[in-house]
Parts: C-alpha cells; structure tokens; sequence
C-alpha cells in the first residue's frame, strides 16, 4: 500500500485511562461504520486496497493514553479529506472518554517530486559535463576506431595490416604501441611482445628496411641489441626518456621517427639512447662522423646536398648509384625514406602517415619551411602571392595551391592540416570547410561576413596576427 498511496492521514488520539492498540484500532473503525455511506466505509475501502492498514502508536502515562494515527491512503483530495475528518468524531476509546485531532495531511507524491527535483538538478549538473562532444572530437573519434579495427596478427604478433606487404616496417615493444602506430596512421608496425624477439620479426628484418622504435627506458635498449643480433636493424629511434611509445601524441611519434637514426651509426654505443638524442638534434652534442671531404664543408655540414627527411643520415654513405650491388642499391633508397618524414614508415597507406611525397609536383615547388607561423604569413599574404598553404602540427608545408583553388584543396587534403594561411578574403563556405575538417588555426589577409562562427576555429587576419606577436 506504501507504493501506491497518495496521502497520509496523520492523527492524535487522547484517551482517559490506560488504552491499549486494539482498543483504538476498534474505536477507529466502530465509530465510523456508517457514518459516511457504503462507499466510504473503512472496511470495504481497506478490503479493495483504497485504504492501508491503521497505524497505531499509544503510550500511558499518569493514568492517561497518547498516541498517533496513520492512515495510508489512494482516495482523490476530497474523499481523503472527508475520512480524515471522521476519524474526529471518535469520542471514546475502549471504556474511557477519548478526544481524536486531525494533525495533517501529507502529500507522499510532493515528497516524491521534491526528491526527483533534486536528483534531476544532479544529473543536470553532472551527467552532461563530458557528454557534450565538439565536431572535432567526433571526427577524430571515428577516425581512430576505424584505425583501432585494422590491427591485425603477423605470425601470432600484433601488427598493422600493411606488415605483410610493405617494404619498411616498424618495430615496436608491445600491442599498445601498435595501437598507437594505428591512431597515427601508421599501418605498418609489428611488435615483438618482449624483451624475447620472436624468430618471426627476425626473419621479417632481413628483407625489409627496419626501424626500431622503442621506449625511452633500460628495456627498450635491451629489446635493441637483441633485435639487432637476431636480426637486421636499420634504423633506431626512441621515445623521450622515461615515457613509452603507447603514451605518445601524434606530434611526438612523428617528431620521434623523424629524428632516428642509422643503427650503424650507435651499433657500437653503451648508452644508446643518449647517442640517438644527441644524434637527432638535442642539445648533447652528436657522435662526429668519419672524416670526408664533403663534411668539412660548412654548407655541407648545414643542409645536405640532397634533400632527405630521415634525420640523422650519415653524409658519407655513398650514393645509390656508386654501389656495385644494384639489389643494396635500392634497399639504401628504401632506407634512406626517399623523403618520407618518418623514414621507416609506410607513407601510403593512410592519409594521416607523414611523409612529403604526398602532393608531389606542389611539395617540390614549396619554398624553405619557415620556423614560424608569422614566416609563414609574411612569405603568403605578405608578398602578395595569391596562394593558400597548408601547414602541419609542426608548421611544415602539406600543400600550396591558388588561392580560388582553397576550398577544393582543404576538401580533397589527404592528411587533415593544422593551419591554413590564406592570401585573400576567407568566406562563410572556406571556414565551414575548414571547421568540418578539423583545423585549428586560419590567418586571412580578410574575412567576409560571418552567418555563424566555428568555435573550434582559430580565425585572424595578417594584421591581426602581427598586433599579437610583435
């Protein structure tokens, strides 16, 4: 009856002598039988469940009783009220003269309502705050379960789904670093699930241009040098000290494979790691490399003679074309990454692999990468080119194409650009584009007349740009 009753009828009942429950139990239905008509009888509405049972609590004390009615019920306002005011007809109790008030009434769906108020006010404030996904996080979301799904097995091993079929692979410790390859776009990677190499990832070394890439700790070292006695190695790279592959951004893992180098090169160092860090550009200073005429040269030694993203390749290996073999000499092309910005990495098989083959007549015509995103602007809007470029995490070029040629460019773009620099006015359709692509940042020589503003999206002009960076 508590689940369904609507009302409580609260009363207090006053008796002349000692009393016991029973006595007021009878009372309450004795002195109301008939009272109200057959239809509002105690007994026929208890019966058909319209009034629960009577609740009695009574005490005695200096040769009198006090006590407490309750009173359950499902009737509508009227009928409840009609009966709570019977029960005040009670004029004895047992043999003594007793004396029944009506206290209250209480409202149980009021107490119900004000609970589910209060719960709703929770989940307003708590259940909503992370649920909300911008357009970004949706498209990214999608993209890496879809990458996620392709993992696949090598021989038992965890591994991208281009392994079996692409020249270079990557060599990672475990099947979250895999996972992390996948969300990056790498399809490539195969992992060796331990310091124990598998005779598989062995034999998959010798006909493949390898690069290890390895957590930044004692492990990832160990891992190496057996890789390296059961296997061929031609590359190496590691995460920062102290952090593994799996817990890597995208700009990390890109940054990292760019900057690895010949396992040649370290083959014969104690501290790997350090070598490869000094190697790629840190502030430790790098092993000096074998004396050559073309590397005592300061424009040698500054910018290679052929443009090659794989950092850290040794200037005095011999070109492709000196090699007797004409097997090694397309294996070192291979190696060497043929501009390829991770060098070890399949760069065809998703869009978001770095590498600079992609666009390959406009990525030749670039001009030299600016270190900044004003460069970038001055070269652009600054010289008055007509063009739009389109620029990576790192502000490395993906693609410059005319400035009428802006939105198909951001449509049809492979690899999603981090910003966009635009020598004209951007437009209501370029920043929609722009926005459901999932770029960041968009510097205009002007913009137009806005109908709506991607929140997502980072919009300035020229003018702009320069007033913030002095």
């Amino acid at each position: 009856m508590e689940d369904t009753a609507k009302y409580l009828i609260h009363a207090s009942v006053t008796a002349d002598g000692v009393v016991e429950r029973s006595d007021v139990v009878g009372a309450v239905f004795g002195q109301t039988e008939g009272l109200l008509g057959d239809d509002l009888d105690l007994r026929d509405l208890q019966q058909g469940s319209k009034i629960g049972r009577i609740d009695v609590e009574i005490d005695s004390e200096n040769g009198q009783s006090f006590g407490q009615i309750t009173i359950a019920s499902s009737l509508d306002k009227v009928e409840t009220a009609i009966l709570a005011a019977a029960l005040e007809s009670i004029t004895r109790v047992g043999p003594c003269q007793a004396h029944a008030e009506v206290i209250d009434i209480e409202d149980v769906r009021s107490a119900k309502r004000r609970e589910v108020v209060d719960r709703a006010k929770e989940l307003l404030s708590e259940a909503f705050d992370d649920s909300v996904m911008t357009s970004r996080e949706i498209l990214e979301e999608v993209r890496e379960s879809v990458r996620v799904e392709d993992i696949t097995e090598y021989h038992g091993l965890p591994a991208g789904p281009r392994v079996a079929d692409s020249d270079a692979i990557v060599v990672v410790e475990g099947r979250a670093d895999i996972l992390t390859l996948l969300r990056y776009g790498i399809k490539n990677g195969v992992a060796v699930e331990g310091t124990n190499v598998p005779d598989d990832v062995a034999d998959l070394t010798e006909n493949r241009t390898v690069t290890a890439f390895l957590d930044g700790d004692r492990g990832g070292e160990l891992i190496l040098r057996e890789l390296a006695q059961v296997g061929n190695v031609d590359y190496v790279a590691f995460a920062p000290p102290g952090r593994s592959v799996e817990d890597l951004a995208r700009h990390e893992v890109m940054s990292a494979l760019r900057g690895k180098v010949p396992y040649d090169a370290v083959a014969g160092d104690t501290d790997v790691r350090s070598t490869v860090a000094a190697t790629d550009g840190s502030s430790t200073p790098a092993p000096e490399p074998p004396s050559d005429p073309r590397t005592e040269s300061p424009e040698t030694t500054d910018a290679p003679a052929t443009p090659s993203s794989a950092v850290g390749e040794r200037t005095d290996d011999p070109a492709p074309e000196d090699r007797s073999d004409g097997t090694e000499a397309n294996r070192d092309e291979t190696a060497n990454g043929e501009g390829s910005d991770t060098g070890g990495v399949d760069a065809s098989v998703d869009s978001d692999t770095d590498t600079d083959a992609d666009d390959g007549g406009s990525q030749s015509s670039l001009p030299p990468e600016p270190k900044s995103l004003r460069e970038h602007v001055a070269e652009v809007i600054g010289e008055s080119s007509g063009l739009v470029r389109l620029l990576d995490a790192d502000l490395d070029p993906l693609a410059e194409v005319e400035q009428s040629a802006a939105f198909d460019a951001l449509v049809d773009a492979d690899r999603v650009p981090y910003a966009v620099v635009v020598d004209g006015e951007l437009d209501q359709r370029l920043l929609d584009v722009a926005a459901q692509r999932g770029i960041d940042h968009v510097v205009a020589r002007s913009t137009g007349e806005f109908v709506k503003k991607p929140v997502d999206v980072r919009v300035r002009t020229a003018a702009q740009l320069q007033r913030a960076n002095p």
